[in-house]
């Protein structure tokens, strides 16, 4: 039995991936994964998505909890967290691919508010087989991008479509924490814009908690309910991970990217580097360089 979805992100892959495995679309938020062989481990603080996986496997840990899952699969991810990802089966034959596309919360905040269902707490990082109507909506998405024409008028009624299958899906109590109107996880959402768009910049928790319309105390609980890490923690985090990518994709120096991300200390950079990937970071971007060049 053919699977047009599978196809579709295939063929498309094959044309537009990097030497990296990612292919970014003109569809906002709407990214393809395409890798050729087994990846290291992978850090990074995710927003919130949904991954459906076509083909190949993957495992993801947040915390205590890990997940192994593979084709049919859909991993959701509702708020900022920390995960460590590795794709473990994969090869020239039988690519790694998967269908990722970031959640719009305005989409969620309206179409919740239509549906009058309250949020429920739950875990940010979940796998289950992904629904028939999610992938129906995925698949329309991708026919799209061979007629980009038709992008302006369409895009955004199939992506609100993809969104409501979800909401009404095994998935929808937990995502509908996401637009729920001054509800907690919308509230610390407006302070992780703020650190995602300004980590390099020094951190003032006090700013953070005010863009939240909390109090200190009561935004760092809070802030580490919802991303499992302290404001500081995720900065941090952030600052690393854009570190690696620059060294990666812009074969900068590590006192460079040290600077470029804020840090004013390169043997700090260094050791924080290390605890969190697990080499010094000059033999990290090296090692990776080595095992995307067969994949490229």
């Amino acid at each position: 039995m053919t699977n047009p979805l599978l196809d579709a992100v295939l063929s498309y892959s094959q044309a537009h991936a990097d030497s990296t495995g990612l292919c970014q679309t003109p569809i906002s938020g709407l990214s393809i994964v395409r890798l050729l062989a087994p990846s290291g481990l992978e850090c990074a603080i995710s927003r919130p998505l949904v991954c459906l996986v076509l083909q190949g496997d993957k495992h993801v840990a947040m915390g205590t909890q890990s997940f192994a899952f593979g084709a049919g699969d859909s991993l959701l991810i509702t708020a900022d967290v920390p995960t460590v990802s590795q794709i473990t089966r994969a090869s020239r034959d039988e690519p790694y691919l998967s269908f990722v596309l970031e959640l719009d919360t305005a989409v969620v905040a309206e179409l919740s508010l239509r549906m009058k269902d309250a949020p429920v707490a739950g875990p940010p990082v979940r796998v289950e087989p992904t629904d028939s109507q999610v992938a129906d909506a995925a698949l329309r998405l991708m026919s799209l991008l061979d007629r980009p024409e038709s992008l302006p008028v369409l895009v955004g009624s199939v992506v609100r479509e993809l969104h409501y299958w979800l909401l009404v899906g095994r998935h929808g109590a937990e995502i509908r924490r996401l637009g729920w109107p001054d509800g907690h996880s919308h509230r610390v959402g407006r302070a992780i814009a703020k650190l995602r768009s300004d980590f390099a910049q020094p951190l003032r928790v006090e700013q953070l908690a005010s863009l939240a319309g909390m109090s200190p105390s009561s935004f760092h609980q809070h802030f580490r309910s919802e991303t499992s890490l302290s404001p500081l923690q995720f900065q941090k985090q952030l600052r690393l991970i854009e570190a690696r990518r620059i060294m990666l994709s812009e074969g900068r120096t590590a006192s460079s990217a040290a600077f470029a991300v804020g840090y004013e200390s390169v043997s700090q950079f260094n050791r924080e580097y290390r605890r969190l990937f697990g080499l010094p970071p000059a033999r990290d971007a090296e090692t990776a360089r080595g095992a995307t060049r067969p994949a490229a």
